[in-house]
């Protein structure tokens, strides 16, 4: 769940000044594989490409993926840079059959939302 990603990543990315992009590889019962660091980005940014999403994926026999990040600022409001490489993330994973099954955001336990899921914003489409 949405819940149990920032339980796991927020204390890893709580300090964090830049935007950490990381990947959950699971196995067929949704069950951490590995957990590796994607893309380090600036402040407010982070370039993510298909092709190091899937690589570890393909290598590790994933079933199914869960991409997080942290905002640096706080606030986990999706930016339009992060809905459109979730979207790009979810047709390569199409390609490939391997699953993505959400992109949750980390922000401050203090904000109103501590995180988002892009697949309860109805990001994730079939």
């Amino acid at each position: 769940s949405p819940k149990d990603v920032y339980t796991l990543m927020y204390p890893k990315m709580r300090e964090q000044k830049k935007e950490k992009f990381i990947t959950l590889y699971l196995d067929t019962k949704n069950q951490v594989l590995k957990e590796e660091v994607v893309s380090i980005g600036s402040l407010n940014a982070s370039i993510v490409h298909p092709r190091e999403v899937f690589r570890a994926a393909v290598i590790h026999g994933a079933a199914a993926i869960v991409l997080t990040h942290a905002h640096p600022s706080g606030d986990p409001t999706p930016s339009e840079a992060d809905i459109k490489v979730t979207r790009d993330l979810i047709r390569a994973g199409q390609l490939l059959k391997i699953d993505v099954l959400d992109h949750v955001i980390t922000g401050h336990p203090q904000h109103d939302k501590p995180h988002v899921s892009l697949r309860e914003l109805g990001y994730f489409y079939s």
